[in-house]
């Protein structure tokens, strides 16, 4: 006769504890949330200013320009020869790409960038009187200016409520999140749907400069960030 199995002491599928619920999906983090993140970076650093050196809107434009792919460090140790020489678009004309193409070797992409220097100097001599426009349009059809630069130099030079989208702003909004989105674009409109009008003029600077110092790429350093608290990131490491 054969003997009956004995059932195992141990059960062979275990329960397991249940998983950590994640935070629910969302593309906009909620009002609330919004206006107190906001509160917070305006607290901790009131008049945010961007960290490229300029002298007038035409400088601005130019450093803007030749920052594409370099540090704000980097464009301002070979700007300040640059500007000294020449800070108008005239002068820059008269210097001539390949004295400004000296000045500004250090920089990557310098021979495209020198040639865009003096494209639109150009353009600003014979349609706008030598004066940089503060339309989007007039600023986009000048060589080497994108949408991103064309918010940067509006909003400070202007004045005018942008949200200028760089690779760390990009990461921040996502990340928290504040307005997710696949492209830049996405992530701009987001924010100016969401951002309470009274942080407008300088969300863009406390978002970027949060991403550069705090919210880095590689190691975010949450200990110090000032919205650890509000932040639903997987990344987070407090």
């Amino acid at each position: 006769m054969l003997e009956k199995k004995r059932p195992s002491a141990t059960p062979t599928n275990p329960k397991r504890p249940p998983a950590p619920k994640r935070p629910a999906w969302r593309k906009y983090a909620d009002p609330a949330t919004v206006r107190e993140i906001f509160t917070r970076l305006r607290a901790q650093n009131p008049e945010p200013k961007g960290e490229l050196e300029y002298v007038n809107p035409y400088t601005l434009l130019v450093a803007v320009v030749l920052s594409a792919q370099a540090t704000d460090a980097g464009v301002n140790k070979a700007t300040r020869a640059l500007f000294a020489a020449a800070d108008t678009p005239q002068k820059m004309l008269a210097l001539g790409e390949d004295k400004v193409r000296d000045y500004i070797k250090t920089i990557g992409l310098f021979r495209a960038k020198a040639k865009n220097v003096i494209a639109l100097s150009q353009i600003l001599v014979d349609k706008h009187g030598g004066q940089v426009p503060r339309d989007a349009a007039s600023l986009e059809a000048l060589p080497g200016v994108g949408r991103k630069t064309a918010n940067v130099v509006r909003n400070i030079a202007f004045g005018e409520v942008t949200i200028a989208i760089d690779t760390h702003l990009f990461r921040v909004s996502n990340r928290i999140p504040l307005a997710r989105g696949k492209t830049p674009l996405e992530v701009e409109l987001g924010l100016l749907k969401i951002i309470p009008q009274e942080f407008l003029l300088h969300a863009h600077h406390w978002l970027i400069l949060h991403g550069r110092y705090i919210c880095k790429a590689r190691k975010p350093e949450c200990a110090r960030c000032v919205i650890a608290d509000l932040c639903t990131s997987a990344e987070k490491t407090v």
